[in-house]
């Protein structure tokens, strides 16, 4: 009830979930009714958010794919979201059979629903902590208890980092996350930027993601972006945006003036 203190594992209806309005964006049913009204607000104001959001799962795939063929098979998903059809463990199982998988999230309801889902595969797990905490996530005693750090990871962060103020240093975490993994991993982020849209479109998209737990969105721009790759050799076309990543595209400049997803993979050399 409104006005009713709710400790941090209780899954509140009334209070919009950005994993659950992803999930409604990518059409699942995962959502209740304040997920829906948020999502709808951005959409409203922002209708191509559809095509962006599920241009991100497709990326997801691609990028899976690709790392397990260069001989990735341990992989760390943070923000995973809210479980949907070609998740992580599935695409990395079916490349490269014996692939680990570590999904990471804050969120109960992304929790419960994954542990239901996982229960059964003993490759794959998720684990409860911060990505504003990047140290409680790398020395994870089930995190260091199956990932080897001294062999290649996939390092998965997308669609997470936007909703990291840039007080909160989101390049630092994005570092510390970085800093134990061997060569030949490979880091693969998405973020979101606002494009050439008029600034009281903005206040809308901002205003919902306001109301979630997350507390709001920050855009960034394609050199702001860039930063969280330093430390990486770029692979692919560089960071472009989330439907035009391919591995072997050719680098080129982005179209900037539609508000959408920036994506970019590097390699930890």
């Amino acid at each position: 009830m409104s006005g009713e203190h709710h400790p941090e594992w209780v899954i509140d209806p009334e209070v919009p979930s950005v994993a659950r309005m992803y999930d409604y964006y990518l059409g699942g049913k995962d959502n209740f009714a304040a997920d829906r009204e948020a999502a709808d607000q951005v959409v409203s104001a922002m209708p191509n958010v559809l095509e962006f959001t599920r241009a991100n799962r497709r990326l997801l795939a691609r990028a899976v794919t690709m790392m397990a063929g260069r001989g990735v098979r341990q992989f760390l998903d943070i923000g995973s979201g809210l479980p949907t059809r070609e998740n992580v463990h599935e695409v990395a199982q079916r490349a490269a059979p014996g692939s680990r998988v570590i999904y990471v999230d804050n969120d109960p309801i992304v929790l419960v629903h994954a542990r239901a889902l996982l229960a059964d595969n003993p490759l794959t797990t998720v684990v409860q902590a911060d990505l504003r905490e990047p140290e409680s996530i790398v020395d994870h005693p089930e995190v260091r208890g199956r990932i080897d750090f001294g062999e290649p990871v996939g390092l998965l962060l997308l669609a997470i980092l936007h909703f990291v103020p840039d007080e909160d240093r989101p390049a630092d975490i994005v570092a510390k996350l970085r800093k134990p993994l061997a060569p030949g991993s490979f880091v693969v982020i998405s973020h979101g930027h606002r494009g050439e849209v008029t600034q009281g479109v903005e206040d809308q998209v901002r205003s919902a993601y306001g109301r979630t737990g997350a507390g709001d969105i920050v855009p960034r721009g394609i050199d702001e972006v860039r930063t969280f790759f330093e430390g990486t050799e770029m692979v692919g076309p560089g960071l472009v945006q989330v439907a035009d990543w391919r591995m072997d595209a050719e680098p080129f400049r982005p179209d900037m003036s539609r508000p959408g997803f920036l994506a970019g993979v590097g390699e930890v050399v």
